[in-house]
């Protein structure tokens, strides 16, 4: 069973974690370890590569927003959303990029199941529903075999920004907190499952490493 290292990053400003996560990839060897990054970002909408910003659909005076090398339309990320970045060499792992999206949809599934939660997937409309909203997302792009970004889901996070654009390019989707059917729910609790879901599932062992010598090859 391979290893993979799990960084818990805290709060971080995107740029500064996309920057790192592109060093990381394009230095990679057959014999780099596949990482899981989690934090938290401060208040950033970005947006993949084929977006051009249509989905703003109200003024946004204090909120930056980037264009970033991932798929997908227009996404918001800010403090109370878990960003879990998954850096997997898939061609080691042996795992196609469907099989790749489909394997990460069922460790958020099978994690919400743990609290008695029924979450779906709707066809044409990626990321994870729950009761009819939308409770975790999805952006990835796949370099060199190599998986950059990831998913984001909801705990506890200011759900007005929403209002201000299409979420994911969908004009029809309803976001919601997991805070609102879980009410004790933390982001710590619900991530130390994740973990646990996620390491069964892909097949990995974890090994926890310190959050700030990824910066090293930036600065």
């Amino acid at each position: 069973m391979e290893n993979i290292y799990i960084r818990n990053l805290k709060k971080t400003d995107w740029s500064i974690i996309s920057s790192a996560m592109n060093v990381f990839t394009d230095s990679r060897n057959q014999k780099t370890v596949d990482e899981l990054w989690f934090t938290e970002h401060n208040a950033i909408f970005t947006t993949g590569i084929l977006e051009k910003n249509k989905n703003i659909i109200k003024p946004i005076d204090n909120i930056p927003i980037v264009q970033c090398n991932r798929g997908g339309k227009i996404a918001y990320h800010g403090p109370g959303q878990q960003l879990v970045y998954i850096l997997i060499n898939l061609k080691l792992k042996k795992i196609n990029i469907r099989d790749f999206l489909f394997l990460i949809e069922k460790v958020v599934i099978n994690t919400l199941k743990k609290f008695h939660i029924t979450a779906y997937t709707i066809k044409n409309a990626p990321g994870i529903y729950i009761n009819k909203k939308k409770f975790c997302f999805i952006g990835l792009r796949i370099k060199n075999h190599c998986s950059l970004y990831g998913i984001s889901y909801n705990i506890n996070t200011d759900l007005s920004v929403y209002k201000k654009i299409n979420p994911c390019g969908n004009k029809f989707i309803k976001v919601m907190n997991l805070i609102d059917i879980l009410p004790k729910i933390t982001m710590k609790i619900f991530r130390k499952k994740f973990i646990q879901t996620f390491l069964n599932i892909f097949q990995y062992q974890a090994k926890y490493k310190s959050a700030y010598n990824i910066f090293d090859k930036i600065y």
